[in-house]
């Protein structure tokens, strides 16, 4: 089956993607098109601006966390019905982990799905020399398809008169998709780990209007949206699809498995795709806010704390004494509890005082307090071997992720059990995943489709303390 859409990629960071990105998604939105967002690599801040621009929540496409056969299937799942499929790139399109051409990269999610490449090149500065830059990433591989060029911060009507005389005459088969003026308003601000996230820095109306508008103005819509992604290779369903549900819902079934997911300005980062293996599995996602709500929700069976910045709203987190009773009376009642980065954050005894805020005192599940450094401790991604069974996976089986926080946590003490073997590019990192009962933290973000068994796993855990707590036996855990 062909679908609409394409891969927006570029030379380099710094180029425009992001903006580049936003503007074609609000103009094809506003038009009354359905618009599928996916951002290559692990990012999490700018999939939540393609889910304002778009209207849907986008999706990470990452070809070194998954296998390729997963990439394809999770793309085809949530391309699937859309008018148009739109990926943002990560980094310049050939950059991926360590040297390698490929592997990580936007060129690889391209060449798997098929979807044509639209290079945004910053055209300041720059005249004839971007025929030969854009003819470079023509002819550079075979497998990836550079359907046409933007240039982004064209300094006047002239310059970009220029630009398209040159492309006509030396790249007539790349199509020249429009030259976007220089415009210091389209900036969207940043901070130390990246972009400032759409909760915290959510775009005005006024801002989305002017991107669309701007977009209609100087880019090729039409030609855009008839770029076509032909039917990608004939992978088998089992990278993003996993067998039916072992707990079955409805009229006459057992009700799903009840997982509270922490879904705030504090806890905003999450693999979507995680969530929705967890849907498959059977579970019913019941999102509730550590900063707002008062207590756990009602019959939930397990809680996953993701990543985001419990350091921004530790006085607010703190205050809230009533949710750090109920979370750590869950971990000691057994439940199944998978935290990671701020979720493990919020997990430890606290925040140090730091940049003139007070100490915070967080749930106190792990004996360690987190201090905020002024620069990052670890950026890439992380390969974890399960040395023990866990609630979200079992002894000898593996997973990957990424990781990435300008925090540390003191000396964890050695009487806390560790759960995972850490690997990065082949180099062993020492122990980490931290247990305590059946609470499992980290500061690794895990993909789940890198190991879709996770999923089911996890569900199995949560559902196995919900039988044992209905007919009275011990709960789930190791002895």
């Amino acid at each position: 089956m062909k679908r609409n859409g394409f891969l927006i990629a570029a030379p380099q960071s710094g180029s425009g993607k992001t903006t580049v990105s936003l503007a074609i998604m609000a103009a094809l939105r506003q038009r009354g098109l359905s618009v599928a967002p996916f951002k290559c690599g692990p990012d999490f801040i700018d999939p939540g601006y393609h889910r304002q621009a778009a209207g849907l929540p986008s999706v990470n496409l990452d070809g070194w966390m998954c296998p390729e056969s997963y990439v394809v299937d999770t793309f085809g799942v949530h391309a699937n019905g859309a008018d148009v499929a739109i990926i943002e790139g990560v980094m310049g399109l050939f950059d991926g982990i360590g040297g390698s051409l490929m592997q990580g990269s936007s060129a690889q999610v391209a060449a798997v799905t098929g979807a044509p490449v639209v290079l945004v090149v910053n055209a300041r500065g720059m005249a004839a020399s971007a025929a030969p830059l854009v003819a470079g990433f023509a002819g550079f591989d075979a497998r990836v398809k550079l359907a046409g060029v933007i240039f982004n911060n064209v300094g006047s009507a002239s310059h970009g008169d220029l630009l398209r005389q040159v492309m006509a005459e030396h790249l007539p088969d790349v199509a020249l998709l429009g030259c976007i003026p220089r415009n210091a308003a389209l900036e969207i601000p940043s901070r130390h780990l990246g972009l400032v996230t759409v909760e915290d820095n959510p775009l005005s109306t006024e801002y989305l209007v002017h991107l669309a508008e701007m977009a209609e103005k100087y880019l090729d819509l039409d030609e855009l949206v008839g770029l076509q992604i032909p039917p990608g290779p004939p992978f088998a369903k089992g990278g993003a699809t996993i067998p039916p549900p072992f707990i079955k819902g409805g009229p006459g079934g057992i009700s799903p498995i009840r997982i509270a997911v922490a879904r705030d300005a504090a806890f905003c980062f999450v693999y979507e795709d995680n969530l929705r293996l967890l849907r498959e599995a059977g579970v019913e996602i019941v999102p509730f806010s550590p900063l707002d709500d008062d207590v756990l929700p009602p019959d939930i069976s397990g809680i996953y704390l993701p990543g985001g910045y419990p350091e921004l709203y530790a006085d607010r987190l703190a205050g809230n004494s009533s949710m750090l009773e109920s979370i750590k009376k869950a971990v000691d009642e057994d439940m199944p509890v998978y935290a990671e980065c701020g979720g493990f954050i919020y997990l430890t005894e606290g925040m140090e005082p730091a940049g003139g805020n007070p100490a915070a005192d967080f749930v106190g599940i792990f004996p360690v307090r987190t201090r905020m450094l002024p620069k990052r401790k670890a950026l890439g991604y992380r390969q974890v071997e399960f040395i023990t069974d866990t609630v979200i996976g079992t002894s000898g089986t593996s997973a990957r992720g990424h990781e990435f926080h300008y925090s540390e946590i003191s000396p964890m003490p050695e009487h806390v059990e560790r759960c995972y073997r850490v690997i990065r590019q082949g180099v062993q990192l020492g122990a980490e995943g931290y247990r305590f009962r059946n609470c499992l933290g980290s500061y690794i973000h895990l993909h789940f489709g890198s190991n879709p068994a996770i999923a089911q796993v996890f569900a199995e855990a949560c559902k196995s303390r919900r039988s044992m707590l209905q007919t009275g036996a011990p709960t789930w855990g190791p002895e």
